[in-house]
C-alpha cells in the first residue's frame, strides 16, 4: 500500500519570499526607513508651523506675492531689458541669468584651461612641466574669495581710468572694464548663428562616422580641419543669405565712460578670472590623476602601432582617463557654479547679490533666499545629469 505523505512548500533556491511583517529583517528595513521619512517629514512640517507663527505674531508677511510687485533698485548688469515698473520676478530672472552667464562661460574656459594644464603635467619639457606644476599648488591653496578680491582691486586699483585708457584699435581696457567692437545685429547675424549651429551638429556626426572608420581600418580621417571648414563655410553662408551686413557699433570715448560697443564690467571679468583659474587647478589635477591611471602598456602599445605622441594621448589615453576623469569633473563644474555666489563681495548683480537686496526691500528673507536655493539646486541637478549622461556614453560597453 502506497503511503503519500505531506510535502511542505518551500521557496525555489535563489528566490527570497517576501514578507512584510516585524519578523523579518526586510520588513523591518521597509518599516524603519517609512518611520525615518515620516519623522523627518514631521520635523519639517513642525519647523515650517513654527516659522509662519512666529512671523505671524510679529506682523511679518510671508508668501511670494512681492514677485509681482515693482522692484526699486537698479542692476549694473543685464542680459535682457527692465522698466522701471518691472517686477521681482524680472529682477530675480536677471540675477539667474547673469549667474548662469558666469557659470557656462567659466566651465567651458576651466576645462580647457585644466585639461592643458594637466596634459602639460606630463610634458617632456622640464620647464613647462614645473610652471604647470606651480600653477597648481598656487591656485589651489588660495582661498577662492581672496583671489575674487585680488582680481577684483587689480583691475580697479592698477589700470587706468577711462579717459587714459589703455587703447588697441578700437578695444579699450579701463576700470570701466573690457570694452570691444559689436557687430550691429541683422538677419545676416541671425543666419550665420543658425549655421554655426548646423556646422556644429555636422562635426559631431563626422567625429562619429571618423572613429568607426579609424576602429575598421585604421585609417585616420581629418576630423578637426573638415569640422572647422564645414562651420566657417555654413557661418558664412548664412551671413551672405543674410544680405552680408557690415555695421559694427564701435566704442568710443564719451563724457563720463566709455560708450558704445560691446562692454565686460570688471566686476565680471574679476569673477570670472578668479573662478576659472581657480576651479582650473582641480581640473588639471583631475584629468593628470586620471592619465596616470591609464597603464603604461597603453602607451607603448600606441606607439608600436607608429602613432605620435600627441596621437596616442588623444586617441588612446584620454578615451580611457575620461572614465575616471568625468566623475570628479562633474564635481568641480558644481562647485564653480555655486562659488559664482561669491560674486555678491565684488558687486556683480548675480543671483544671490539681487536675492539680498531683495530681502532688504520687501523683508521676506524666507521666500527670497528659497528662490535661490531652488534655482541653485536646478542647475545643479541640471549639470549632474548631463554629466552622468556623458558618463554613460564613455563608459565601456558591454557585449
Amino acid at each position: 500500500m502506497t503511503h503519500f505523505s505531506m510535502i511542505e512548500a518551500r521557496p525555489l533556491p535563489g528566490k527570497k519570499s517576501r514578507s512584510m511583517s516585524w519578523r523579518s529583517r526586510e520588513g523591518r528595513s521597509v518599516i524603519y526607513q517609512i518611520v525615518a521619512i515620516l519623522s523627518a517629514l514631521a520635523l519639517v512640517g513642525l519647523l515650517v508651523r513654527n516659522t509662519l507663527i512666529n512671523m505671524r505674531l510679529r506682523g511679518i508677511q510671508s508668501g511670494y506675492d512681492f514677485l509681482f510687485q515693482p522692484f526699486g533698485f537698479d542692476i549694473s548688469e543685464t542680459l535682457i531689458a527692465y522698466a522701471t515698473n518691472s517686477t521681482y520676478f524680472v529682477a530675480f530672472t536677471i540675477g539667474m541669468l547673469n549667474t548662469l552667464k558666469v557659470a557656462v562661460i567659466g566651465i567651458f574656459l576651466a576645462t580647457v584651461l585644466g585639461v592643458l594644464v594637466g596634459v602639460g603635467r606630463f610634458s617632456s619639457n622640464f620647464l613647462v612641466r614645473k610652471i604647470c606644476y606651480a600653477y597648481v599648488e598656487f591656485f589651489r591653496n588660495v582661498p577662492v574669495y581672496l583671489q575674487l578680491l585680488i582680481w577684483y582691486l587689480v583691475f580697479t586699483e592698477s589700470l587706468p581710468a577711462f579717459d587714459e585708457a589703455w587703447k588697441l584699435g578700437d578695444f579699450y581696457l579701463s576700470k570701466n572694464g573690457f570694452s570691444y567692437p559689436w557687430p550691429v545685429w541683422q538677419t545676416g547675424q541671425t543666419l550665420a548663428l543658425v549655421g554655426v549651429v548646423l556646422g556644429l551638429a555636422f562635426a559631431v556626426y563626422y567625429r562619429r562616422l571618423a572613429r568607426v572608420q579609424f576602429e575598421l581600418t585604421g585609417q585616420q580621417r581629418p576630423v578637426w580641419s573638415v569640422s572647422l571648414g564645414v562651420i566657417v563655410a555654413l557661418a558664412l553662408a548664412g551671413w551672405l543669405a543674410g544680405g552680408a551686413p557690415l555695421a559694427w557699433n564701435l566704442p568710443k570715448k564719451g563724457d563720463f565712460q566709455i560708450e558704445g560697443g560691446g562692454a565686460l564690467s570688471p566686476e565680471f571679468i574679476s569673477l570670472l578670472l578668479g573662478l576659472v583659474f581657480y576651479t582650473a587647478s582641480f581640473i588639471a589635477e583631475v584629468v593628470r590623476s586620471g592619465i596616470a591611471s591609464v597603464s603604461m602598456g597603453q602607451h607603448e602599445a600606441a606607439s608600436s602601432l607608429g602613432l605620435s605622441k600627441n596621437q596616442s594621448m588623444r586617441l588612446v589615453v584620454l578615451p580611457q582617463a575620461l572614465r575616471v576623469i568625468i566623475p570628479p569633473l562633474t564635481s568641480q563644474y558644481l562647485n564653480l557654479t555655486k562659488n559664482s555666489s561669491l560674486a555678491v563681495a565684488i558687486g556683480y548683480p548675480d543671483l544671490v547679490s539681487i536675492a539680498n537686496t531683495t530681502l532688504n526691500q520687501t523683508g521676506r528673507a524666507i521666500e527670497a533666499l528659497s528662490l535661490v536655493m531652488l534655482v541653485y539646486l536646478t542647475l545643479s541637478l541640471l549639470t549632474s545629469a548631463l554629466m552622468n549622461w556623458f558618463n554613460a556614453s564613455a563608459a565601456i560597453q558591454e557585449r
